[in-house]
């Protein structure tokens, strides 16, 4: 059984409840028996969930939202220091405690899985946690993104698993300790916080050396910058067992075949000597490796792989990773997260490959200006993978506006590498202008980190019409 809950966070205060990392540990923390009370800038479906399992949550931001009684105030590194609801837990001394501490708190007793990797994270974790409902071992999960509902991106389980999206962005994966890690890619994101190739290996070799005595840590074998960390990490010596991936010829669980079959594909992976092929329920060879990486994963932590491997097909997909919106005048509407250009490139020849014969028109939203600034380029060369796009402006999200950074470096990136490429005038008209120029057969694919994925059903509303 899941232990209860962790000393003073019996009555939990969030800021910024309604987020995907925030929401799971409310969940979770709800589950066990706490008091939740939080806010967010605005009214959600997950809010809304959250109150179904009897947490308080205000719309907006105001001191008088945090309760005197309150044990903790929890926050993620995007809370700014001038927060009234921050502000006023200062002056009432009540311990601010970060996503990741609570998170950690929640594993304490269990035996903790924890996905790292610059892209693939939330879809590795979602395909662990689904699998292993599916085989009755009643996982623990904190996730990125809903599997299907709202509010479905977490949850407290029966058993002994406890399956979390570990995010290195702002170094908060350093808090947890693993009995098995997965490491999926490592690149250089998130400039923010992050100056150098040399800090990143850094912060995921620190990630490494946190898994506990006699764990595993799970890498890929054909991503360059997964092999170096492997280099780096092997060369500390030590009990810690490394299992590789991929389809490189030294790999420990080599993938041997990946084949297309539409909106999905097959994989053949050959673990332990032993030759598995299994179904994966959404397009993409980038998925069918995250999907083998689960397997690695699972089976570190003494899950047979013939049952695991068939399992793993009860996986349909988590909300904004390849999602099927809805079609309509012949023409389907696909969301996509991706917002690096490692990510685009993979999706796009996803759907590519989904696509057949049909055209790819693409919605981009770029996310942030700081990764505009330094992968503008590289994003709009992904963009010519499309055979045609429509681009927003920047979404900013937590970041205040670059002097000359803008969607420009992106489209005239994309004009360079040969695409078709139209700038959007504003984010109204975008749904309409991308509507009209498809036709019967197409796919149209809505791509970003941002609130490029509400414009999905209003595409398809210009399409009905």
């Amino acid at each position: 059984m899941a232990p209860g809950l962790p000393p003073a966070m019996d009555r939990p205060h969030f800021i910024g409840i309604g987020g995907a990392g925030m929401s799971g540990i409310a969940k979770i923390l709800a589950q066990r028996g706490a008091r939740v009370a939080g806010s967010d800038a605005r009214d959600s479906a997950t809010a809304a969930a959250l109150r179904e399992l009897g947490a308080t949550v205000h719309v907006g931001h105001a001191a008088t939202h945090l309760s005197s009684d309150a044990t903790c105030v929890v926050v993620s590194s995007a809370i700014r220091a001038d927060n009234p609801e921050l502000a006023r837990a200062t002056e009432l001394g009540i311990p601010v405690v970060h996503r990741s501490d609570a998170l950690a708190a929640l594993m304490e007793g269990l035996r903790p899985l924890a996905v790292a990797g610059t892209h693939g994270k939330t879809t590795t974790t979602s395909m662990l946690a689904v699998s292993l409902a599916a085989l009755g071992l009643g996982p623990s999960y904190a996730i990125g993104g809903d599997l299907d509902a709202p509010g479905s991106n977490a949850d407290h389980g029966t058993g002994e698993i406890f399956v979390a999206e570990a995010d290195e962005s702002d170094r908060s994966f350093h808090k947890y300790a693993p009995e098995v890690a997965i490491v999926l890619n490592v690149e250089l994101d998130h400039h923010a916080n992050y100056a150098s190739m040399d800090e990143i290996y850094e912060s995921f070799e620190t990630f490494a050396d946190r898994i506990t005595p006699g764990g595993t840590l799970v890498v890929a074998a054909d991503h360059e910058g997964a092999r170096e960390l492997t280099r780096r990490v092997a060369k500390r010596g030590g009990d810690l067992k490394i299992v590789t991936y991929g389809e490189s010829a030294d790999a420990d669980v080599r993938i041997t075949d990946v084949t297309p079959k539409g909106l999905r594909s097959e994989v053949t992976a050959v673990i332990d000597g032993t030759e598995l092929r299994f179904a994966v329920s959404v397009p993409g060879r980038h998925y069918a490796h995250n999907a083998v990486a689960a397997l690695a994963a699972g089976v570190a932590l003494g899950i047979p792989a013939a049952e695991l491997a068939p399992a793993l097909a009860s996986y349909t997909g988590v909300k904004r990773r390849l999602q099927l919106k809805g079609e309509a005048g012949g023409v389907q509407v696909v969301d996509s997260y991706a917002h690096h250009p490692t990510e685009m490139t993979a999706d796009l020849e996803a759907m590519r490959g989904a696509a057949a014969d049909a055209r790819l028109l693409v919605l981009f939203q770029p996310h942030l200006f700081s990764r505009t600034q330094e992968l503008g380029r590289e994003m709009g060369e992904a963009l010519a993978l499309a055979d045609a796009s429509v681009v927003l402006g920047i979404y900013p999200a937590r970041e205040d506006p670059i002097p000359g950074v803008t969607s420009d470096l992106i489209i005239d990136a994309a004009r360079a590498a040969g695409a078709d490429v139209t700038a959007a005038p504003d984010k109204d008209s975008a749904p309409e202008l991308i509507a009209g120029m498809a036709r019967p057969g197409d796919l149209v694919l809505t791509m970003g980190a941002g609130d490029v994925t509400d414009l999905g059903p209003l595409v398809l509303d210009h399409l009905a019409k």
